[in-house]
């Protein structure tokens, strides 16, 4: 395999990944099940006798293992399949775990191949992807204020056939200081697999659109060919009212704001950009319950001027402005429908 595409469209029935569940966790070829023929622990004694007593002595227990692991597999979750099944197998470097898991499944009569240089052939593709070439991709850039429901219109556009991109979606954060989301982030690996499948869906002769972001969204960095087709990018904008903004802020940050004290502890930090009199407020406000009034005052009073400053230094070609008096559901659908008939006829 030497292209992405060979692992996107492999033509294989099942993709085998065989490494660890930890390993398998942190990022895995997309589509492939964790069938470990080395748990976690497991893989660790062996590394400790390899290092620390023989490689001999390594291999021997680490065969018996997986072949032990490799049984118990044949036995339960691949029993049903059928004389004709052709699985794609894969490890950490196309060594020993796959070779061994690959050769077993040959002996019965299906037609298993193993992955040339494994996990890492596949990691080292998605880097040249996404790390060493140029998007082949024009992007534009959906900007706005916080809370002019930019994610929300995302699905939308999509639906209404408008090429897009959520990268805060795959990244699982909400991109801004309140931005974390229930059960946190990918690994850094795993949203680059991610990403790498969103654009293989994707026709390069077409515009695609992403949301302005920051190069980080929480703890993951946007990949340098997509951040450096973001910076050069033109700019389509929403603009919306402060209240109705606020209303959209209360309902798309319900979670974040239900939590008084884990809310207090996030705006902490800005007693150093926005004042101790500002936070104290906000604070007042959370306490009181006003979280119409919190939404419009985080609004207005930070984001508005991080948004302004990050503007200024910008100066992005701006092709369209669209302004909607509301963010309800029916008002997005409204703007939608504006906006894709715009984007589709952008040529850039």
């Amino acid at each position: 395999m030497t292209q992405l595409s060979d692992f996107l469209r492999h033509g294989c029935d099942t993709v085998i990944d065989v490494r660890s569940p930890a390993e398998f966790a942190e990022d895995h070829v997309p589509g492939a099940i964790n069938l470990p023929v080395l748990d976690n622990e497991e893989r660790a004694r062996v590394g400790t006798i390899y290092k620390q007593q023989s490689p001999f002595l390594a291999r021997k227990l680490g065969a018996a293992l997986v072949f032990r692991n490799a049984a118990a597999h044949i036995e339960g979750p691949l029993a049903h399949h059928e004389g004709g099944w052709k699985p794609l197998v894969y490890c950490w470097r196309g060594g020993q775990r796959s070779g061994s898991f690959a050769w077993m499944l040959q002996q019965i009569g299906w037609r298993a191949e193993a992955v040339e240089g494994g996990y890492r052939t596949y990691r080292r593709l998605v880097t040249a992807a996404l790390y060493d070439s140029p998007l082949p991709f024009k992007l534009i850039q959906l900007g706005g204020h916080t809370g002019t429901a930019k994610t929300a219109l995302l699905p939308r556009l999509a639906a209404r056939g408008v090429q897009v991109i959520d990268l805060e979606g795959l990244a699982r954060h909400r991109g801004s200081l309140l931005g974390d989301m229930p059960g946190g982030q990918p690994s850094q690996k795993r949203f680059e697999t991610e990403l790498v499948q969103a654009l293989d869906a994707l026709d390069p002769s077409r515009p695609v659109l992403v949301e302005a972001e920051s190069s980080k969204i929480g703890q993951l960095l946007i990949p340098p060919a997509i951040w450096d087709a973001m910076k050069v990018a033109p700019w389509v904008e929403v603009g919306a009212p402060l209240e109705a903004r606020a209303r959209y802020l209360d309902e798309a940050y319900d979670d974040i704001l239900s939590d008084g004290p884990a809310l207090k502890d996030k705006l902490s930090p800005l007693r150093y950009h926005r004042g101790h009199e500002l936070v104290e407020r906000w604070e007042a406000l959370i306490d009181a319950g006003q979280r119409l009034e919190l939404c419009a005052s985080l609004a207005a009073d930070h984001y508005d001027l991080a948004y302004a400053k990050s503007m200024r230094a910008m100066s992005p070609k701006m092709i369209e402005r669209f302004e909607t008096p509301a963010l309800d559901a029916a008002a997005l659908d409204v703007l939608a429908d504006r906006m894709a008939e715009t984007l589709q006829t952008i040529s850039i």
